[in-house]
């Protein structure tokens, strides 16, 4: 008789199978080539989020320009989410797991995506976490609670994993945040034997330099990859979106979890992406997420490819 076969792998054989429906179409992967490495962006699918959750409070006569300038609605918003692979020597990691099976039916498609490429979830050898929000974290556990990449070493912000660990934080957060809290615990509880806690500034990976970029989250880290004169930042949700955030970086998001924070963050890591001519790979970006910063008047833009 053949080995047991683990829950993880019914799971993924039924997803493979689409003996849950057929799945959605797959976002095309984009790639960009850094010395050793390749960095690729693999979808996870995309959020539906009423605008009130970042609109709310910005004044409309400003606002609506912007939104209409990248065709987007005011009442309704559906972000992409955007996991970066990369690859190379002896390493195959994951920024970000995706949201799995349990926060919303547009998301949870990373799985589909690494397969498309030929990966399997054992395969990963790193998955890093840019925060613990939901569309970031809850990826890592299955339907039943297996770890999904069980090979991997889970690389986890140190300030970040303080702040969700913390049994006060469910009721400090708030209640429109109190289930991300909820659910991170119990999510980085499950694998915690297999996480390292990553400090800012630190070489997680070789030429891979960890740089804190707090606001969206207490602990939130964005990543560089860099290679000779060449830089890639994978910037998880430091960087929001496509539109106001470039547009107008001072202006607050309801997103972030401290609003005043995170614009301060977000405006320093345009600044500086513009000056180095520095890659961006962001989580919520259109396209794959990948592209470079140009200042504009009255703030910046981002430009694909």
């Amino acid at each position: 008789m053949g080995c047991p076969m683990k829950r993880r792998d019914f799971i993924t054989g039924i997803a493979a199978g689409a003996l849950l429906g057929l799945p959605a179409p797959l976002a095309a992967a984009t790639r960009s080539q850094i010395g050793e490495y390749e960095l690729i962006s693999v979808s996870d699918g995309h959020l539906v989020l009423p605008g009130s959750m970042m609109f709310a409070g910005l004044p409309r006569q400003a606002l609506d320009p912007i939104l209409a300038a990248h065709n987007v609605d005011f009442n309704q918003l559906m972000p992409p989410c955007n996991l970066a692979l990369l690859k190379g020597p002896g390493v195959l990691a994951l920024f970000d797991a995706g949201s799995g099976s349990g926060f919303m039916p547009s998301a949870g498609r990373a799985l589909d995506g690494l397969a498309a490429l030929g990966i399997a979830a054992d395969e990963i050898t790193h998955v890093v976490l840019t925060h613990a929000h939901p569309d970031h974290l809850w990826g890592v556990l299955d339907d039943f609670d297996d770890m999904v990449f069980a090979n991997a070493a889970h690389l986890v912000p140190a300030a970040e994993w303080a702040f969700w660990r913390d049994p006060n934080t469910v009721d400090r957060i708030g209640p429109a945040r109190a289930s991300f809290a909820v659910g991170a615990a119990r999510r980085l509880g499950v694998i915690a034997e297999q996480v390292e806690t990553v400090s800012d500034n630190q070489e997680i990976l070789p030429g891979v330099l960890a740089h804190a970029t707090p606001g969206h989250t207490p602990g939130h880290m964005s990543f560089e990859i860099r290679r000779g004169g060449s830089g890639i930042l994978i910037g998880g949700d430091a960087i929001g979106n496509a539109h106001v955030a470039f547009a107008r970086p001072e202006w607050p998001s309801g997103t972030d979890q401290d609003a005043d924070l995170a614009a301060r963050t977000r405006r320093k890591l345009l600044d500086m992406l513009a000056q180095d001519d520095t890659q961006l790979l962001g989580f919520h970006l259109p396209d794959g997420g990948l592209g470079r910063v140009e200042r504009a008047p009255g703030g910046y833009r981002f430009v694909q490819g």
